[in-house]
């Protein structure tokens, strides 16, 4: 079965990256990567409450990264992987960009490697002055 993943709109593209852009909401998005949890069990890492918790759940919700459910009191989060595969195949058009900058990069630092003499070492110099 082909999988495709549907293009990303740019404002698609812009929350996706937002939400992806603070650390706090990455750490949750680790997390959901293992399985799903409630918003307790995503506060227990970090040193804020649970109403900022909630307000990152807001985010990465309206990103389309994560869904919420109910189960009577408790409210479980997961990840919503189809999200993820959007900013994947986005940046994956730029990896040969990077790739072929970064054959360049090497290139060039091995040419202005090669062209460099070599120092001496502390020895060699003593040794060419003739002390022991």
């Amino acid at each position: 079965m082909l999988n495709v993943v549907p293009e990303r709109t740019s404002e698609e593209l812009d929350l996706l990256f937002g939400a992806l852009a603070d650390a706090t909401r990455r750490g949750i998005v680790e997390r959901l990567a293992v399985g799903e949890a409630t918003v307790t069990e995503l506060a227990a890492p970090f040193s804020i409450s649970l109403p900022a918790i909630s307000r990152h759940l807001n985010v990465l919700e309206r990103a389309s990264l994560i869904t919420r459910s109910q189960q009577g009191r408790w409210r479980r989060a997961r990840l919503s992987p189809t999200s993820l595969a959007g900013a994947a195949t986005w940046l994956s058009r730029y990896e040969r960009l990077w790739v072929e900058s970064f054959g360049r990069l090497d290139d060039h630092l091995a040419r202005i490697t090669s062209e460099q003499p070599t120092p001496q070492t502390q020895t060699e110099t003593e040794t060419e002055r003739g002390r022991p």
